[in-house]
């Protein structure tokens, strides 16, 4: 019941934002027929003066928007036409860099000019860009230049683009971010779960499921305008939180995938290489986000390019543990797939020379979405066939418990039943303990031989019937103990021993002598806590009077007092239960 309700909630809510993202995809674009790109840029020095570089024609590149990070600094040029709605506004992706600096030329060759250091811009609403506000551009500014000092990432210069206009906090954008909202709610869905989980199956996975679901939670909130809006950091915060969350992300996932795969499903050495994989992640992100400037030119492309033996030893791992038959790679491979193609995605226009970057955060956002759904099933799922194999090993550890107490001849409880519950017995009534021996028993053995002393022994067994008042235990060989409580707890005992030579005279024909017992039977008191060896002891010795006495017969004692009492005082036999 519990595991369809899961798999029905899921869905519906993978259906709901698949169905929200349709309809909010539109207000954003609606926008982008203003936005100016570049058309020209060019490269320079820190020490260039930057106007002399702006008027220098022989250095821009027009037509060709790859661009390049070998110069310290980077301009990009803007051409405002005659049509044009003039522009506020620069907004580009974030990545880390030293500074921004924005001209604005008429075109009577005025110009202004504002700069900015990286701590001073902000975060945009539109998920993952910053802005700045333009110097003062009017009807008349034919260009404006953009220059940006210590660029770390192609995508800043490919994605930077002028707007008339901010993206205002309204009913459009609260729109297009409602199918991020939604998606960061349903990512907090398997959170709950998972906190229900591990309260009853400690099981690592599920923890590291946990962080994966809150490392891509923190991507959403922090790759989408939802930050800006919750609580609006600099723009050069949130590029540093990025990089880090998602070594996050990947480590978190290599972590899952090695402890959620079962035993003997992946090959040990890939196994292991998760664990690498997961260690890699991370110092690769930290190393890039606390040192982003150490090999400025090369070092995005170098960072991107690390992540492809990670790539390529999770698709192996799945596909490994697929050919073993693991049923929970079934759930991450359809699962992962679109995350795994958003990497590659990454990964291949991050590092073919030529290629235009493409975070494809579309795709990923749908691997959000699948990620809920197929690994959330897949931790129920998992948890459920853990439940199972758990319940199934409890069940026969309490079967074999069961059976290590019990006779395997006659199938009464046996002397470690007794030892070992005794406390329990007590504490439920049982104050009458009473040992019985049969009376020559050896001689049926010497006389008729063992198998026939067996069917004597189960007999006697069977005259001893348990029922709700009365526990009855074999000790070994030919002895055996009651447990008696409720009313006259002496009579029910010696009733069962008197019926022992009816039932095994019927059950076991042709011995030429009755089968009895002599018993020995002692009755603690209510308030009494005797142990088991104490009122054991004394059932014994009344037992072995009851043998020099003639035997087939019961001699009976009261215990008072309680073992703590320094010599325990016996009633001399109060009863003596004859031949009936």
């Amino acid at each position: 019941m519990f595991w369809n309700d899961l798999r029905k909630a899921l869905v519906t809510a993978v259906l709901s934002f698949v169905m929200l993202a349709s309809l909010g995809a539109a207000p954003l674009g609606a926008a982008e027929s203003m936005d100016i790109r570049s058309s020209c840029w060019a490269s320079s020095s820190l020490s260039d003066d930057l106007v002399t570089v702006v008027h220098s024609p022989g250095r821009w590149t027009c037509g060709d928007r790859i661009y390049s990070l070998e110069g310290e600094r980077t301009l990009l040029r803007f051409e405002i036409g005659p049509h044009d709605v003039p522009p506020q506004y620069l907004f580009s992706r974030r990545s880390a860099l030293a500074a921004v600096h924005l001209l604005a030329i008429d075109r009577d060759g005025a110009m202004r000019q504002t700069s900015l250091s990286a701590d001073e811009l902000r975060s945009a609403l539109h998920g993952g860009y910053f802005k700045a506000s333009l110097p003062g551009v009017t009807s008349d500014t034919l260009q404006v230049v953009v220059a940006f000092d210590l660029p770390t990432h192609q995508m800043t210069l490919e994605r930077a683009y002028l707007s008339p206009s901010d993206i205002a906090l309204g009913s459009d954008l609260l729109r297009s971010l409602l199918p991020l909202a939604i998606l960061a709610g349903m990512l907090s869905m398997p959170l709950i779960f998972n906190a229900a989980f591990y309260r009853i199956l400690r099981e690592p996975f599920v923890l590291w499921h946990s962080m994966l679901t809150v490392s891509l939670l923190l991507t959403i909130l922090i790759s989408s305008g939802l930050a800006v809006i919750l609580f609006d950091p600099p723009a050069m915060t949130l590029s540093w939180m990025t990089t880090v969350i998602f070594g996050l992300t990947v480590a978190s996932g290599a972590m899952f995938t090695h402890s959620f795969i079962e035993a003997g499903r992946m090959h040990p050495l890939l196994r292991q290489a998760l664990l690498c994989c997961a260690a890699w992640a991370m110092f690769l992100s930290t190393a890039h986000a606390a040192f982003p400037f150490a090999g400025r030119s090369i070092q995005s492309t170098v960072y991107t390019a690390a992540f492809a033996p990670v790539v390529v030893i999770f698709i192996l791992s799945v596909a490994d543990a697929l050919r073993r038959g693991s049923r929970a790679a079934k759930f991450q491979a359809v699962g992962y797939t679109p995350m795994i193609l958003a990497g590659l995605v990454r990964l291949v226009t991050g590092v073919v020379p030529g290629l235009q970057s493409n975070d494809a955060m579309l795709l990923f956002y749908v691997g959000c979405a699948c990620e809920v759904l197929f690994t959330a099933l897949g931790v129920a799922d998992r948890f459920m066939t853990i439940k199972r194999e758990r319940d199934h090993a409890r069940f026969e550890a309490d079967m074999l418990e069961r059976l290590s107490e019990r006779d395997a001849l006659t199938g009464l409880l046996n002397r470690r039943a007794i030892e070992q519950n005794f406390e329990k017995f007590r504490a439920e009534g049982y104050r009458t303990l009473a040992v019985l021996d049969l009376d020559h028993f050896k001689a049926i053995n010497d006389a008729h031989g063992h198998v026939v002393g067996d069917a004597v022994l189960k007999a006697v067994a069977e005259a001893l019937q348990a029922d709700p008042q009365v526990h009855a235990f074999r000790l070994g060989g030919e002895e055996f103990v009651l447990l008696v409580r409720g009313e006259d707890p002496q009579a029910r005992a010696e009733r069962r021993r008197q019926a022992i030579s009816a039932i095994v005279a019927n059950a076991v024909p042709g011995l030429g002598r009755p089968v009895t017992a002599s018993m020995g039977m002692t009755d603690t008191s209510p308030n009494a806590d005797a142990e088991f060896a104490e009122l054991y002891e004394q059932a014994d010795r009344l037992l072995y009077n009851a043998k020099l006495a003639g035997r087939n017969r019961a001699e009976i004692a009261l215990m008072q007092g309680s073992k703590n009492d320094v010599d325990p005082v016996f009633d001399a036999v109060a009863r003596r239960c004859g031949r009936i």
